[in-house]
């Protein structure tokens, strides 16, 4: 980085460049640069998933919605009918009460969703971590900056504090000639 990089760490850190963390090297950085931090996260991240993580959050997306209960529930009716009441007078039933083929089928659906659905809870964590240090960066950054505002206006009202006091004396000055040519005319009159 350079000079002004050691100054910034020095001033608003109180340590070392070198002791920074790398998020707070990069915001030095980008407020040496003038150069905004915010960034799309959402469209950051979908460009790292891959084909296999695309899928697992479209199922799990699929099943966790009204969807799908209402589909899975049709299919349950539907396979309880049919091997309770329907086939029952053809004697010609496939899974017979207790269902055991049913709860087979569910099982196996389970198993299989639970991985997908966490797969999909751990992106989504990934995504959070992402996003939360991309707000951890703006708020350094946007903190550094009002440290550095306050600074600025610091400096501004010490000067108009001299200005002032400099004004004042000018003015004390000019009343205090005033005063001795007004005693020096009284005492020209007597």
């Amino acid at each position: 980085m350079g000079n002004d990089a050691v100054e910034l760490a020095k001033k608003f850190f109180h340590s070392e460049l070198e002791e920074l963390s790398e998020v707070e090297k990069k915001v030095i950085a980008q407020i040496i640069a003038r150069k905004e931090i915010s960034r799309n996260t959402n469209k950051e991240f979908d460009t790292t998933l891959t084909l296999g993580e695309k899928w697992a959050d479209k199922v799990a997306s699929f099943g966790g919605s009204w969807t799908f209960i209402i589909l899975f529930s049709s299919i349950l009716l539907v396979w309880i009918v049919l091997n309770s009441f329907l086939l029952v007078a053809r004697n010609d039933v496939f899974d017979p009460y207790p269902y055991i083929l049913l709860n087979l089928v569910l099982s196996m659906v389970a198993a299989m969703q639970a991985p997908v659905i966490l797969m999909s809870q751990n992106r989504a964590a990934a995504k959070d971590r992402m996003e939360a240090q991309q707000d951890y960066e703006v708020n350094l950054k946007t903190e550094l900056e009002i440290i550095s505002l306050h600074e600025k206006f610091d400096q501004l009202r010490e000067k108009q504090w001299s200005d002032l006091l400099t004004l004042q004396q000018e003015q004390i000055n000019m009343l205090s000639h005033l005063l001795n040519n007004k005693k020096a005319e009284e005492e020209k009159k007597s």
